[in-house]
């Protein structure tokens, strides 16, 4: 496994336009996914990184949502070179944990290389301008540091910009496994 950390975006990007199916055929565009705070979450079912924080996903995303965010989770990697990550297999995972948000396919990886993504997990937060404001980090839990996953970088990013106000504090890159890119 190669860790990598995010790409770092510049913050104030626009939110790059998409239009990916979820794993039920339906396609979401930023359209779809109105709020003061969109998160947009790259991840896969197979990395290490994303196997340590998945099981917190629902709590944490969803309270988010519940506060008025809205979340959908992309998945990038080649899943023709890592089955593992194929869409019978996020839409089997996507029920197994119950994910109160879209899973989303990007089988051409246009979507990943227009954020900027790296790796899994990668994480951004977009205000209601659709404008970058978080880029990094969940939180601070690795897999093996023995640091609980509380969300709690992301989760401050989020409430932030609900409150309406400017992300404070330093953005950490995210680390995990790099995004299986097709060769």
């Amino acid at each position: 496994m190669a860790l990598t950390p995010s790409s770092m975006t510049p913050l104030g990007s626009p939110l790059p336009s998409f239009a990916l199916p979820d794993t039920e055929g339906r396609v979401w565009t930023p359209d779809d996914l109105p709020g003061r705070a969109l998160v947009v979450a790259f991840v896969c079912v197979h990395c290490p990184y994303v196997v340590h924080v998945k099981p917190s996903l629902p709590g944490i995303l969803g309270g988010l949502i519940a506060e008025g965010a809205s979340v959908v989770a992309v998945h990038s990697n080649d899943a023709v070179a890592y089955p593992a990550d194929g869409p019978d297999e996020v839409a089997r995972e996507a029920r197994a944990l119950g994910l109160p948000y879209p899973s989303l396919l990007d089988a051409t990886q246009e979507v990943a290389r227009a954020f900027g993504a790296a790796c899994t997990p990668d994480w951004f937060v977009y205000d209601g301008d659709r404008r970058l404001v978080y880029r990094g980090q969940l939180d601070a839990s690795r897999p093996g540091n023995g640091l609980p996953v509380t969300g709690e970088d992301l989760v401050a990013a989020v409430r932030a910009v609900l409150a309406g106000e400017a992300v404070r504090g330093p953005q950490r890159p995210s680390l995990g496994c790099n995004l299986k890119w097709k060769a």
